[in-house]
C-alpha cells in the first residue's frame, strides 16, 4: 500500500500496537503525527521512524482533554501541512470485579479509551469536514463485542468505540470521510508473554487459529481500512481475533 504524501496521525503511538502502526505507515511512505502521555518515550519512536525517510510531529496530549486534541490537530495541519488519516489507538486498563472497582477506575478508563477517541474524532473531523476527505479507524476490542469478566470499565470503553465509530459514518460519510475500527483480540505482546502458561494455553485453546495476533497482523488491518482498497468500507468493525468471537 502506498501512503507516499498522506499524513497519518497515530494515538498511544510510541509504542507496542501503536508503533507499530505507525512503523508500518512509514515504510509505505507517510508523514507522522504521534502522541503520547509521556514526551520521553514519543522522542524515542520519533528518532526510530525518522530514519524510515518520513517527517514526525510529535506532542505530548492527554486525549482526555479537549484543548490539548484540537491543539494536537493543529499542530499537525502546521507542521505537515495536511491531515489524511487519524489512528485512534491510545488506551488503558484498570482491571477489577464490577463489586471492587472504583468509581475513579471506571472513569479513568472511560475518559481516556472512549472520551479520548470522542475527542480527537471531533478535532480530526474539522479539518476533514473542509476538506471533503477523510479516513478515521478505531481501534475498539474483541471484549467490547463478546464482554469480558473483571473489565466492566474497558469492556464498556470498546463497546462504546464501535457505536461511536459506526455513528459518525452515518454522518459524515455524505463529506468522504470513511470511519471504521479494528477489533483486536489477543495480541502477542510483552503483556501477554508475561502471563502464566496456563492461563495462556487456555487462550490459545479457545482461538481457533491457535495463536495469538502480532502487532503486524493489526498494523496491516489497520491499513487496509485507511487505504484506497477499502475505499467503499466506512462503518465497518473488522475483527482480528483468529476466530475467537465467531
Amino acid at each position: 500500500m502506498n501512503f507516499n504524501g498522506k499524513t497519518v496521525l497515530i494515538t498511544g503511538a510510541s509504542r507496542g500496537i501503536g508503533f507499530e502502526i505507525a512503523e508500518a505507515f512509514a515504510k509505505a511512505g507517510a508523514n507522522l503525527a504521534i502522541c503520547a502521555t509521556h514526551e520521553n518515550s514519543l522522542v524515542q519512536a520519533a528518532e526510530k521512524l525518522r530514519a524510515l525517510g518520513v517527517k514526525v510531529y510529535t506532542q505530548a496530549v492527554d486525549i482526555a482533554n479537549a484543548q490539548q486534541c484540537e491543539d494536537f490537530i493543529a499542530g499537525t495541519v502546521k507542521e505537515l501541512g495536511s491531515l489524511d488519516v487519524v489512528v485512534n489507538n491510545a488506551g488503558i486498563t484498570k482491571d477489577n470485579l464490577t463489586v471492587r472497582m472504583s468509581e475513579q477506575d471506571w472513569d479513568d478508563v472511560i475518559n481516556v479509551n472512549l472520551k479520548g477517541t470522542f475527542l480527537m474524532c471531533k478535532a480530526a473531523l474539522k479539518v476533514m469536514f473542509k476538506k471533503r476527505v477523510g479516513n478515521i479507524v478505531n481501534i475498539s476490542s474483541v471484549v467490547g463485542e463478546m464482554g469480558n469478566p473483571g473489565q466492566a470499565n474497558y469492556v464498556a470503553s470498546k463497546a462504546g468505540i464501535i457505536g461511536l465509530t459506526k455513528t459518525l459514518a452515518k454522518e459524515f460519510g455524505s463529506r468522504g470521510i470513511r470511519v471504521n475500527a479494528v477489533a483486536p483480540g489477543f495480541v502477542q505482546t510483552a503483556m501477554t508473554e508475561s502471563l502464566p502458561e496456563d492461563i495462556k494455553n487456555k487462550a490459545l485453546e479457545a482461538i481457533p487459529l491457535k495463536r495469538f495476533a502480532k502487532t503486524q497482523d493489526i498494523a496491516k488491518a489497520v491499513m487496509f481500512l485507511a487505504s484506497e482498497d477499502a475505499s467503499y468500507i466506512t462503518g465497518h468493525i473488522l475483527a482480528v481475533n483468529g476466530g475467537l468471537y465467531i
